[in-house]
């Protein structure tokens, strides 16, 4: 990364050195870094999950407890970002958490890696919770590179920012999906875990170029708070060792003792974070009217991740079994899919950029509720349009792989009308109040999705049958439909916000 840093004399502010990162405070190129190694040893292992938990070489489990299995770790490592912001916020401070998330995402990759099936599912928690540690903390970390909101370089570079996501999440297929796949599937995981370690030594050199406010935590505990928070937490803890110690003795213990109340949880408690924040009396009617507005958003949202999120479970299942994975006579690992993804969004995220400006100067860019809606329809037409490889597969055909990659393309066209319209809407209708905490609200719309995923899986719904894919779709369309036919009654909640 040195060839990509310039002096910059006129910026002698800029954090812990005169160079910048392609115009930016060099803090970035740490950050950039890291993240990208970071979603290196994620997407990585993401890619190679459920391939592994169906292969007889792997766990040998059913689709639908593949499929379970995986949407409740997406789900987890999305709801974990509320408390590990929480943590940045009052406990370690943001450059710290980060350390640690390191530190644990390494630990649970090297344990997947482990040929043990007890461990398997150890090192899948610690990686949700080291992941949750670091979402909500190293984005945090970019924006205390720049003067405030009003710095001229910010969305630049966030922009930057998030190329290094898509770079770490185009690379972990192609690398650790075909060690994984071809040669051993620990070996794989264990190549996710020299990711995050090459990540998390790039920042523990780099972070002296970060903001000094990175290591301050903004509103510490108070003693009694600390007793309070580790006296609740020590109780949960010992009621969930006691509860499953008698399970286990019991011989009644299952993979649904703890699937079950994970996806429980994915679906309750973002219902109660609104529910909480929608009742809050300190807010005022403006705040309350934008709310009620941002319900239709959260629940169109969760809709939109169910299906979506499906991309590296359902489709990879499918593929794995059904599809012919391969070009012009040349076969691919079926975790190569998960390529596909990041490198459209990198390829067609500046062409939509440039697109909305340019109809924004005419007058004629659409409105945020009009994109949202076309995102929910697009991703149901995805899953309309998967209906073909499948009724090829059930007449005893291999489904070409091109059908796969059109899914992941509308599946994509999707995401970026829905995804960054969503991020952004969480910002401008948050109240006061929750100004902190909202981003990680949008992040439980993903949590929701997931979890309910999870929850036909493990209630026996086989998410690859022609049925249950049209009835997905369909719900999807409707979703869409329903945001553009009460556009005007989201908007007049919406107030001043567009």
């Amino acid at each position: 990364m040195a060839s990509s840093l310039t002096k910059d004399s006129a910026r002698p502010g800029t954090p812990g050195s005169e160079k910048t990162f392609f115009g930016h405070p060099r803090g970035l190129a740490t950050l950039f870094m890291t993240e990208m190694w970071e979603r290196f040893s994620y997407y990585g292992m993401r890619a190679l999950l459920p391939l592994y938990l169906v292969a007889p070489g792997g766990l040998n489990l059913n689709a639908a407890t593949a499929t379970a299995i995986y949407s409740v770790y997406v789900s987890m490592v999305y709801l974990l970002a509320m408390p590990g912001g929480w943590f940045g916020d009052r406990v370690w401070g943001p450059r710290k958490t980060v350390a640690v998330a390191g530190g644990i995402i390494m630990l649970g990759h090297l344990t997947l890696a482990l040929p043990s099936s007890g461990t398997f599912y150890a090192g899948l928690g610690l990686v949700a919770i080291g992941s949750g540690l670091l979402k909500a903390n190293i984005s945090t970390m970019v924006g205390h590179l720049y003067d405030g909101p009003s710095d001229a370089r910010r969305d630049g570079g966030f922009t930057v920012f998030y190329m290094g996501i898509n770079l770490g999440a185009f690379a972990a297929p192609l690398i650790i999906g075909t060690i994984g796949e071809n040669v051993n599937w620990h070996l794989g995981f264990a190549l996710a875990a020299l990711g995050m370690a090459l990540g998390l030594v790039q920042f523990l050199i780099g972070s002296r170029h970060l903001a000094e406010r990175s290591s301050v935590v903004p509103t510490p505990l108070s003693d009694q708070e600390k007793s309070s928070t580790l006296r609740k937490a020590a109780i949960w803890a010992g009621i969930a060792v006691v509860f499953y110690a008698i399970v286990g003795f019991s011989g009644n213990y299952t993979l649904n003792w703890v699937l079950v109340p994970l996806t429980l949880l994915g679906v309750i408690i973002p219902t109660m974070v609104l529910v909480r924040i929608k009742r809050d009396k300190d807010l005022d009617r403006g705040e309350q009217s934008k709310m009620s507005a941002y319900i239709w958003f959260f629940v169109a949202a969760a809709v939109f991740w169910m299906i979506y999120d499906q991309g590296g479970s359902t489709l990879s299942i499918f593929a794995e079994g059904s599809a012919e994975n391969s070009v012009f006579g040349w076969e691919f690992p079926v975790s190569w899919y998960q390529s596909v993804n990041p490198v459209l969004i990198m390829a067609l995220a500046p062409v939509f950029a440039w697109f909305w400006l340019a109809l924004n100067r005419r007058g004629k860019e659409p409105s945020t509720i009009v994109k949202f809606g076309s995102g929910l329809v697009l991703v149901g037409a995805s899953f309309f349009l998967f209906l073909a490889p499948l009724s090829i597969a059930e007449g005893g055909h291999k489904a070409a792989a091109m059908w796969l990659v059109a899914i992941y393309f509308v599946q994509t066209v999707g995401e970026l009308l829905l995804s960054p319209v969503g991020l952004s809407v969480t910002t401008k209708m948050a109240p006061a109040k929750y100004a902190s905490q909202m981003m990680g609200v949008w992040f439980l719309a993903v949590t929701a999705g997931d979890a309910t995923t999870g929850l036909l899986s493990i209630a026996g719904v086989d998410l690859n049958k022609t049925n249950i894919v049209a009835l997905e779709a369909t719900l999807a369309v409707v979703a869409g439909v329903a945001v553009w036919m009460y556009r005007k009654k989201v908007k007049a909640l919406m107030g001043d916000v567009r």
